[in-house]
Protein backbone atom coordinates (compact mmCIF):
# COMPACT_ATOMS: atom_id res chain seq x y z
CA UNK A 1 0.00 0.00 0.00
CA UNK A 2 2.93 2.40 0.26
CA UNK A 3 4.50 2.24 -2.77
CA UNK A 4 1.02 2.90 -4.33
CA UNK A 5 0.68 5.92 -2.18
CA UNK A 6 4.22 7.05 -3.31
CA UNK A 7 3.36 6.26 -6.68
CA UNK A 8 -0.12 8.33 -6.69
CA UNK A 9 1.77 11.41 -5.17
CA UNK A 10 4.60 11.52 -7.58
CA UNK A 11 2.22 11.00 -10.62
CA UNK A 12 -0.31 13.52 -9.76
CA UNK A 13 1.81 16.18 -8.52
CA UNK A 14 4.05 16.06 -11.02
CA UNK A 15 0.99 15.86 -13.73
CA UNK A 16 -0.60 18.97 -11.68
CA UNK A 17 2.50 21.06 -11.85
CA UNK A 18 3.10 20.35 -15.71
CA UNK A 19 -0.49 21.34 -16.36
CA UNK A 20 0.11 24.59 -13.97
CA UNK A 21 3.28 25.18 -16.32
CA UNK A 22 1.25 25.25 -19.56
CA UNK A 23 -1.55 27.38 -18.03
CA UNK A 24 0.75 29.67 -16.80
CA UNK A 25 3.71 30.24 -19.19
CA UNK A 26 2.56 33.31 -21.15
CA UNK A 27 1.58 35.42 -18.04
CA UNK A 28 3.75 34.82 -15.20
CA UNK A 29 7.84 34.60 -14.26
CA UNK A 30 9.32 31.17 -14.38
CA UNK A 31 9.88 31.94 -10.17
CA UNK A 32 6.04 32.32 -9.74
CA UNK A 33 5.56 29.39 -12.16
CA UNK A 34 7.54 26.95 -10.27
CA UNK A 35 6.03 27.97 -6.71
CA UNK A 36 2.71 27.43 -7.93
CA UNK A 37 3.32 24.20 -9.62
CA UNK A 38 4.79 23.17 -6.65
CA UNK A 39 2.27 24.56 -4.75
CA UNK A 40 -0.68 23.14 -6.19
CA UNK A 41 1.12 20.08 -7.17
CA UNK A 42 1.12 19.14 -3.80
CA UNK A 43 -2.36 20.56 -2.61
CA UNK A 44 -3.45 18.12 -5.50
CA UNK A 45 -1.83 14.82 -4.65
CA UNK A 46 -3.14 15.20 -1.18
CA UNK A 47 -6.67 15.24 -2.04
CA UNK A 48 -6.11 12.77 -4.81
CA UNK A 49 -4.22 9.78 -2.55
CA UNK A 50 -6.84 10.81 0.33
CA UNK A 51 -9.16 9.50 -2.15
CA UNK A 52 -7.95 7.17 -3.86
CA UNK A 53 -6.79 5.25 -0.69
CA UNK A 54 -10.38 5.63 1.35
CA UNK A 55 -12.09 3.86 -1.77
CA UNK A 56 -9.21 1.29 -1.11
CA UNK A 57 -9.14 1.28 2.45
CA UNK A 58 -9.92 -2.44 2.91
CA UNK A 59 -6.28 -3.20 1.19
CA UNK A 60 -3.38 -3.07 3.90
CA UNK A 61 -3.01 -1.64 7.13
CA UNK A 62 -6.28 0.74 6.89
CA UNK A 63 -3.80 4.06 7.15
CA UNK A 64 -5.75 5.71 4.39
CA UNK A 65 -5.17 9.52 5.31
CA UNK A 66 -2.62 12.25 5.65
CA UNK A 67 -2.84 13.82 8.83
CA UNK A 68 -2.99 18.08 8.11
CA UNK A 69 -0.04 18.70 9.62
CA UNK A 70 1.86 16.52 7.16
CA UNK A 71 -0.01 18.31 4.16
CA UNK A 72 1.04 22.09 5.76
CA UNK A 73 4.58 20.91 6.30
CA UNK A 74 4.41 19.61 2.45
CA UNK A 75 3.22 23.23 1.42
CA UNK A 76 6.03 24.55 3.20
CA UNK A 77 8.31 22.04 1.44
CA UNK A 78 7.09 22.66 -1.93
CA UNK A 79 8.47 26.13 -1.73
CA UNK A 80 12.17 24.36 -1.26
CA UNK A 81 10.84 22.24 -4.21
CA UNK A 82 9.48 24.66 -6.76
CA UNK A 83 12.44 27.00 -5.80
CA UNK A 84 15.47 23.99 -6.41
CA UNK A 85 13.70 23.05 -9.92
CA UNK A 86 13.35 26.63 -11.23
CA UNK A 87 17.17 26.89 -10.56
CA UNK A 88 18.24 24.10 -11.73
CA UNK A 89 14.88 23.73 -14.78
CA UNK A 90 16.57 27.52 -16.11
CA UNK A 91 19.74 27.55 -15.72
CA UNK A 92 21.10 24.41 -16.21
CA UNK A 93 18.60 22.43 -18.07
CA UNK A 94 17.03 25.41 -19.93
CA UNK A 95 13.97 23.35 -19.47
CA UNK A 96 10.20 25.08 -21.04
CA UNK A 97 7.50 26.55 -18.86
CA UNK A 98 5.34 23.53 -18.71
CA UNK A 99 8.36 20.82 -18.20
CA UNK A 100 9.55 23.42 -14.90
CA UNK A 101 5.97 23.00 -13.28
CA UNK A 102 6.27 19.44 -13.75
CA UNK A 103 9.69 19.48 -12.23
CA UNK A 104 8.56 21.65 -9.40
CA UNK A 105 5.29 19.25 -8.62
CA UNK A 106 7.81 16.28 -8.77
CA UNK A 107 10.55 17.70 -6.22
CA UNK A 108 7.90 19.24 -4.34
CA UNK A 109 6.32 15.63 -4.42
CA UNK A 110 9.75 13.84 -3.23
CA UNK A 111 9.81 16.09 -0.11
CA UNK A 112 6.08 15.12 0.62
CA UNK A 113 6.85 11.66 0.62
CA UNK A 114 9.95 11.90 2.61
CA UNK A 115 7.94 13.91 5.53
CA UNK A 116 5.01 10.95 4.83
CA UNK A 117 7.47 8.24 5.42
CA UNK A 118 9.00 9.92 8.76
CA UNK A 119 5.52 10.46 9.96
CA UNK A 120 4.67 6.78 8.91
CA UNK A 121 7.83 5.46 10.73
CA UNK A 122 7.82 7.14 14.29
CA UNK A 123 8.10 4.97 17.07
CA UNK A 124 5.80 6.87 19.29
CA UNK A 125 3.24 4.97 16.83
CA UNK A 126 0.70 2.41 19.01
CA UNK A 127 1.18 -0.22 15.82
CA UNK A 128 5.19 0.11 16.36
CA UNK A 129 4.78 0.33 20.30
CA UNK A 130 4.03 -3.06 20.31
CA UNK A 131 7.37 -4.19 18.41
CA UNK A 132 9.04 -1.63 20.07
CA UNK A 133 7.83 -3.46 23.41
CA UNK A 134 8.85 -6.91 22.23
CA UNK A 135 12.15 -6.07 21.40
CA UNK A 136 12.65 -4.81 24.75
CA UNK A 137 12.34 -8.49 26.19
Amino acid sequence: MTSISVLIVLIVSSAIGALTGMALSETVTVFVLGLAGGFLGVTGAAIVRNCILVRLGSWGSGDSGIPGLIVVFSLVASIAGSLAAEDIGESILHLPPAMIGGFAGLLSAILMVMLMTAYHMSPDKSRNSATTAELRR
